[in-house]
Formats: structure tokens, C-alpha cells, sequence
């Protein structure tokens, strides 16, 4: 029922979004001297903000074509290394023949709503000096229900899988919501004695024990029984997809809760954006736009999976007590030894508490002090731990040291 109110509310906005799109570009006509004027800026301005509010956010495109690798430009190639009903592993292969081996890096992008392109610019950080792989997660309404259900030991699943292919020696780098499955997929390979376990795993943001520091999106998961959410937020993808009865938790409505937790913060930025466009700053108003372009392009979740998010990480806790199965076997975090561990929070984090990542590193007993490191990023919050200047100059340099220094061989 949402999801084709939903449908129809957005099909409804399309005559006002092109109505709108028009007539600014009809009031910005460069020979017209008054298109300069306050006048003409403002009524472009609303204009522009109308069209940006009833517009539809199709899947971003990476945006990735070249890297700078020792002074001369690189072409990248997307290329899917191993393609799964829900997952594609993607590889950003460099078109050079000049590099010897370099590390290679599986980048685990959140399954919660936004497509992986979220994570471009930690990938674009790490493309001169590694050979970058990502968790590229698939729209679920865009999955036939014929390929079957999905649940929190497939992703688990998907990971080791992953991990089997690329080989030893790989590091993982896994970002907020995946920090939890990456652990256990981990923890399974190492009792296994699986040689492709990672040299080092990276937690960066991640809901490791969401008791700790509870945020409002923490309360918002834990303040609620398993049946509520079943009842309220899982729907039924309609006819007109390739998911055609799927059930998800679309990505219409995690915006929603997570533009409705902040939304004094998105109205303020909203309203700058306007008066940035009045003043002529093009730069902000432009870095707005890249922002809520990938903001506000959202996916539909499986619902399997995020029900037994839910219960697992925010309303039972089953990782840091001890409680956690992977088909029907228990998880014992200890049984990891031969991986270094890394954990990084944002000091400003309002969407993973300060100290919820960092308590794997005491959960990961049998991992030997030397080969753990924690670092709190001040006056960072939950973005950027992946991204933005902060990230680029403070934090991926200390997170491809430690890959470097727990390197293999």
C-alpha cells in the first residue's frame, strides 16, 4: 500500500518538476542583462529549489573514469569480478601495465538504503596506490523473487565468498552498517582456517554493541518490537518491477526516518542553498547538489535482512554477548588470530555512538595487541569517517599505514 502511494505521489510531482525545470531555464537567458539582476536570481532560485524537491534520484553514476598514479592519469575500468543475484563485486581495474603488485582492497558498502556510489570518495582515495573492489548491493525491487529470500547469513555468505575469490592477502574495509556481518564473516573463516582471511579488517562507523552511546537512530531501531516493524515498514514490491513481490524495506521510507531525525539541519541547508544561489556562490550551491544527489538516491532493502538486522544488532545485542549463529553455528569472535584489526569513530557520530565500534577490538580477544589500533577522528561526524577533506588528509592515511604494515609476506 506505501509503495504505491509512494508511486503515485511521485508520478503526480513529475508535471510539477518539469514545469519547474523549465521556467528556470526560461528565466536564465544569458543575453538578457536583468537575469542578473536580485530579481530574476530569486524566482530562478525557487524555481530550481521546486525542481530539486519533486525530483526522482536515479542510482548515481560513480564518476570514476581516471586516477592520478605518480604524476600521469590512469583510465579506470568498472569491471564485475564476480556477479551474484543480490551483489556484484566490482573491481575499479586501472588501465596500466607500469604497477607492480599492489594491496588489494575489498571496500564492504552499507546494505541500508543508499547505493555504494556513497562510498565514492573513500574509493577514489584509495585508487592510486590499491587495487580497489566494492560490494556493489542491487536495488531489490530490480531482483526477480524467483533468485529467493535474503537474510542477514546470506550477506555473511556473499562476504566469504568475496573474500574466497580475490584470495589471501586482501584487506577489508567495511563501512557503518556491514562493520557487524564483516566481523562474523571473519570469525567464520578463521574457525574454518580459511586462507583467504583478511590481513586486516577496518571498522570504520560501525554498530559493533549499539548499547553504548545510544544515538536517535539506535533508539529509534531498539525503542520498537520485531512485530511493529513487520507490520509497518515492510512492503510488497508492485507489478512494474523486475522485483515484482519481493518483500522490502524500501528506501523511501529510511529517508524518510533519517531526514525526519535531522530535520533542522536539512531545512538550514536547504535555505542556505537558496541564498547561495540569490549571492551567485556557485561552489556551494554546486557541493549541495553533489551532496543531496547522492542523499536522496535511495534503494529498497531485503526485508529478511533488515528484520534480522533489527533483531540481531539493535534489540538483542547478539555480537558482543556472545549470542551470534551463522547457520545454526555460534560465533566466537576469539577464534580470530591471524588478522589485524582496526577501528575508526567521528567524535561527532550521531548515527554510531562513540565507543560501539571500538568495543570489537576488546571483543576480538585472540587478536594480539600489536595488531590492534583504534582511532577517533575529532570533529568528525558519521560521513566523514569516509569522506571529505578530513577523511582525505587525517584518516585514510592512517588506515593504509596499518593495511601496509599488516601486509602479508
Amino acid at each position: 500500500m506505501l509503495y504505491n502511494i509512494n508511486a503515485h505521489i511521485m508520478h503526480a510531482m513529475q508535471p510539477v518538476h518539469v514545469m519547474a525545470r523549465h521556467a528556470r531555464q526560461y528565466f536564465y537567458q544569458p543575453w538578457n542583462p536583468l537575469s542578473y539582476s536580485w530579481y530574476y536570481r530569486t524566482v530562478r532560485a525557487y524555481l530550481e529549489l521546486v525542481e530539486r524537491l519533486t525530483d526522482y534520484y536515479e542510482e548515481p553514476e560513480w564518476e570514476l573514469d581516471t586516477t592520478q598514479i605518480d604524476g600521469r592519469e590512469v583510465g579506470i575500468e568498472y569491471k564485475v569480478a564476480l556477479e551474484k543475484p543480490y551483489c556484484n563485486l566490482l573491481h575499479f581495474r586501472r588501465r596500466t601495465r607500469k604497477l607492480g603488485p599492489q594491496p588489494k582492497v575489498l571496500m564492504i558498502a552499507p546494505m541500508s538504503g543508499h547505493f555504494a556510489t556513497l562510498l565514492r570518495g573513500t574509493v577514489r582515495e584509495f585508487l592510486p596506490d590499491h587495487e580497489v573492489y566494492i560490494t556493489d548491493w542491487r536495488n531489490v525491487r530490480d531482483v526477480p523473487a524467483s533468485e529467493g529470500e535474503f537474510h542477514f547469513d546470506d550477506y555473511v555468505e556473499y562476504l566469504i565468498d568475496f573474500l574466497e575469490h580475490l584470495g589471501p592477502d586482501t584487506h577489508v574495509l567495511a563501512v557503518c552498517q556491514p562493520c557487524v556481518p564483516a566481523l562474523v564473516a571473519a570469525a567464520v573463516m578463521a574457525a574454518d582456517k580459511n586462507p583467504s582471511l583478511p590481513s586486516s579488517m577496518t571498522l570504520m562507523g560501525g554498530p559493533i554493541d549499539t548499547r553504548i552511546s545510544p544515538t536517535d537512530v539506535n533508539d529509534y531501531a531498539s525503542g520498537k518490537d520485531l512485530e511493529w516493524f513487520e507490520k509497518n515498514v515492510i512492503c510488497k514490491v508492485p507489478a512494474g518491477f523486475k522485483g515484482k513481490g519481493q518483500l522490502v524495506y524500501p528506501g523511501f521510507i529510511q529517508l524518510s526516518g533519517f531526514m525526519s531525525m535531522n530535520m533542522d539541519s536539512h531545512v538550514s541547508k536547504h535555505f542556505k542553498f537558496f541564498t547561495d544561489l540569490i549571492k551567485g556562490d556557485g561552489d556551494s550551491a554546486e557541493a549541495h547538489r553533489k551532496f543531496y544527489n547522492e542523499y536522496l538516491a535511495v534503494m529498497d532493502m531485503p526485508a529478511h535482512y533488515y528484520l534480522d538486522t533489527i533483531r540481531k544488532v539493535f534489540l538483542e545485542h547478539q555480537l558482543p554477548q556472545g549470542e551470534m549463529e551463522y547457520r545454526g553455528e555460534k560465533i566466537n569472535l576469539a577464534a580470530i588470530r591471524n588478522m589485524a584489526l582496526m577501528t575508526i569513530e567521528g567524535e561527532l557520530d550521531d548515527i554510531t555512538g562513540r565507543g560501539q565500534t571500538s568495543t570489537a577490538i576488546d571483543l576480538c580477544s585472540g587478536i594480539a595487541n600489536s595488531k590492534k589500533q583504534h582511532y577517533e577522528a575529532s570533529g568528525v561526524g558519521h560521513y566523514g569517517i569516509f569522506n571529505g577533506r578530513k577523511f582525505r588528509e587525517r584518516i585514510a592515511p592512517k588506515v593504509k599505514q596499518f593495511m601496509q604494515k599488516h601486509a602479508q609476506g
